[in-house]
């Protein structure tokens, strides 16, 4: 068609000739409402930026001396900051003679990662750093597609996506 036909078109249906692929030979072009398919385009960009996930790392604190109580409440929060997505760095702090017997903070690391394998994997080993040792665990993605399965609604007896909209004759 030739150009000034579509134009003429367009103009007639109170549209815009928008040219979609300029390097094509022909140029394609479409007929449609502009100021829509520019709305249309931001509002996916913005739905497309919420759903992007923020992935820090978070640290947690741990002593080669730590008791029981506290060792389960720290390894707790590990396992929430792994289960919102975020990686985490478990530090061994040695102080004074302690620095002298990693293998204690060792066996406290290979604790948390038997605690953890089903939600974690280890993304940097433990490693010695001065008077610390360091590890990165990393979201495991299989515990997150467990997540998202057990993030359902039970609505009478049928099972309904969480977020999904029913009406009260369904119920």
């Amino acid at each position: 068609m030739a150009t000034r036909d579509a134009l003429a078109l367009a103009k007639s249906l109170d549209l815009d000739l928008v040219e979609i692929a300029p390097t094509a030979q022909p140029p394609v072009c479409r007929i449609m409402d502009y100021g829509k398919f520019k709305f249309d385009e931001a509002q996916k960009a913005k739905e497309s930026r919420r759903k992007t996930l923020n992935v820090g790392v978070k640290e947690m604190k741990y002593r080669p001396k730590i008791g029981a109580g506290d060792f389960d409440t720290k390894t707790r929060l590990v396992e929430k900051f792994l289960g919102e997505g975020h990686k985490v760095k478990v530090t061994i702090m040695f102080r004074g003679r302690e620095s002298a017997h990693p293998e204690l903070g060792k066996k406290i690391l290979d604790r948390i990662i038997e605690r953890l394998e089903e939600v974690a994997k280890v993304e940097s080993a433990p490693k010695l750093d001065g008077r610390n040792m360091i590890m990165v665990l990393g979201p495991e993605k299989k515990a997150k597609a467990k997540s998202v399965v057990s993030s359902k609604v039970v609505v009478g007896q049928e099972v309904a996506p969480a977020g999904a909209e029913v009406s009260l004759e369904e119920i």
